[in-house]
């Protein structure tokens, strides 16, 4: 018999606030997905701003969510794009706490304990500066010369789980 397997769900937080500099590499992301690519069926694309617990019973609808925020502390060069689970993002920014309120971690382990089981994946980006003198909507320069880096390692995660993202100027699926 021969079942026909439907699309993975598949979440995309973008988590940051634009007002901050690097802090804005989520939404950055975000923006750049939305105007390059087409979202194929079965993935859902948030611009989150600050990550709060509001999303933890939308976890549970999903087969896989994919974070994409800023990293601090990691001891990489500002720009430097890592992949994770949210454990391994947690231990790579230290003891530090998240630039947000909630860590992706403590998010997935609040799934993990009400019992979903959606794979987490995190990326995120080693930032410069998340404390400007003032308001700011912009990235650092070397930031925004990595993002596009940040942007091609969220397609080929989406890509690896089967729904890759379709380039709206040439029509193709993103596959690397």
């Amino acid at each position: 018999m021969n079942e026909e397997k439907s699309p993975k769900r598949i979440a995309v937080f973008c988590v940051g606030n634009r007002l901050h500099l690097d802090d804005g590499v989520g939404p950055a992301v975000y923006d750049d997905v939305c105007e390059r690519f087409d979202i194929p069926e079965g993935v859902e694309l948030f611009d989150l701003g600050v990550l709060t617990m509001d999303m933890i019973n939308y976890i549970d609808t999903c087969d896989a969510v994919i974070t994409v925020d800023a990293v601090e502390h990691s001891g990489e060069e500002p720009g430097t794009v890592l992949r994770g689970t949210p454990n391994e993002l947690a231990q790579a920014q230290g003891s530090a706490m998240s630039l947000h309120d909630l860590r992706l971690k403590d998010l997935f382990d609040a799934a993990v304990l009400l019992g979903f089981d959606a794979e987490g994946i995190c990326i995120g980006m080693q930032v410069e500066n998340t404390e400007p003198a003032i308001l700011t909507q912009d990235l650092t320069p070397r930031v925004k010369a990595a993002l596009p880096l940040l942007v091609e390692t969220l397609a080929a995660e989406l890509a690896r789980l089967g729904s890759p993202l379709i380039d709206k100027a040439t029509g193709k699926a993103y596959v690397k």
